[in-house]
């Protein structure tokens, strides 16, 4: 928080808390039993709040769950509008791509926090929520579309939805390694790179063109 915003005020911290609290609860009853043998009442009994009160905090019982993508929705529109002079937006997606894995951050697939590898097993494998996230990447790149041309032409969308395609695909093959192919985080990683780096270059071979 910046010197110049406001504190929260005690109401809207209790809110915080209330959500979090919904959120950690359905999250940890859906990783012990699954995701479809869990309900909303049930969510609601252990977490003390009713069930009106959650479906104000949560739109979805699907939503207990994505609302941890939440923060990277736009993500890629961002980097592309904000990257150095000089960079295409390919090349600034990359790099972002490129620190995210270096940094073992979730959404790349890469971690070594059994947590998390549960948390990511829990989306890829619920089939209701596998298509549900795809909604999520439908507004990332209704986001990217628009950073890349505001006209909306259909090499930007094009574009935005290959680039949204790899970008799941790599996430999910080097999730993949880390559970069920038995590679440590480091080997995962080095792998991981070496593949963004040849998914760029096939982007960019055909994108070039384009000037992106």
């Amino acid at each position: 928080m910046s010197p110049s915003e406001p504190e929260p005020g005690l109401r809207t911290l209790k809110k915080q808390r209330t959500r979090q609290t919904i959120a950690d609860t359905a999250i940890a009853l859906f990783l012990d039993r699954g995701f479809e043998q869990v309900s909303v009442a049930e969510i609601a009994a252990a977490a003390e709040v009713s069930k009106p009160t959650l479906f104000r905090y949560f739109a979805s019982k699907e939503e207990l769950v994505l609302h941890r993508f939440a923060d990277h929705l736009g993500e890629a529109g961002r980097v592309v509008r904000d990257r150095a002079a000089g960079l295409t937006p390919l090349e600034a997606l990359e790099r972002h791509h490129l620190a995210g894995l270096a940094a073992h951050e979730p959404q790349t697939g890469l971690t070594d926090d059994p947590e998390v590898l549960a948390f990511l097993r829990l989306v890829y494998q619920t089939p209701g929520l596998s298509a549900q996230l795809r909604a999520y990447l439908d507004a990332d790149a209704e986001a990217l579309v628009e950073a890349l041309d505001p006209a909306r032409g259909i090499a930007a969308r094009l574009l935005a939805a290959q680039y949204l395609a790899v970008r799941q695909e790599l996430a999910h093959t080097t999730w993949i390694r880390l559970t069920d192919g038995g590679q440590d985080v480091d080997e995962a990683g080095r792998q991981a790179a070496a593949e963004t780096v040849t998914a760029f270059a096939l982007l960019r071979d055909g994108a070039g063109a384009h000037g992106f």
